[in-house]
């Protein structure tokens, strides 16, 4: 009978103790929902879709510099794919150079990615900025890589970026002066 009731007590314990440690320990969701708290940016999946933390990258720009996505952060970014050959691209630049002369000093960049790999050209590149008058950075796909990683199928795709580097909406072809600031004020 002695041990029947120390076994019992035994159980008891250890059940007691398995409710006390599970209880006791945030589960994995309490954990991220606790670790969003003080800063959304920790807990967020990196990723391509809308939600996630942008994917960091580095490429080099027209004039030889480097930039990362990295680099812009605390700042709203239109993050562009396009290529010089492609009509809905070319019509899209006017609205975008409007756009960044009008955000000038308001935290906003953008950031062109050139798909270089399908350039008939590479050197067509320099001629379209400058037949444009574009201003804003221009990076410069050399390998393809990062196209293909954002999924820039078909171009132009935006990414419309969030100060925290969280990816708030992918446009899919060309957006106007109107839809960039629109999209622009409805994130932080």
């Amino acid at each position: 009978m002695f041990k029947k009731i120390i076994a019992i007590i035994l159980l008891l314990g250890l059940v007691g103790w398995a409710i006390y440690d599970h209880t006791s320990k945030p589960t994995e969701a309490e954990k991220t929902v606790q670790e969003a708290r003080p800063s959304q940016q920790r807990s967020t999946k990196i990723g391509f879709q809308e939600g996630n933390r942008a994917p960091n990258f580095e490429l080099q720009t027209l004039d030889g510099k480097q930039i990362s996505l990295s680099d812009m952060k605390g700042k709203r970014l239109i993050l562009n794919f396009w290529a010089t050959w492609c009509p809905p691209c070319k019509a899209e630049m006017p609205h975008m150079q409007k756009f960044y002369q009008e955000q000038k000093g308001n935290n906003i960049e953008i950031l062109a990615v050139n798909l270089t790999t399908g350039e008939k050209n590479p050197k067509d590149v320099a001629k379209f900025v400058k037949d444009y008058g574009l201003t804003f950075p221009i990076l410069l796909d050399s390998s393809g890589e990062i196209g293909e990683a954002y999924q820039a199928f078909t171009i132009p795709t935006s990414y419309i970026i969030d100060s925290h580097g969280i990816i708030k909406k992918k446009i899919i072809g060309p957006m106007d002066k109107e839809m960039m600031t629109e999209l622009i004020k409805s994130i932080d």
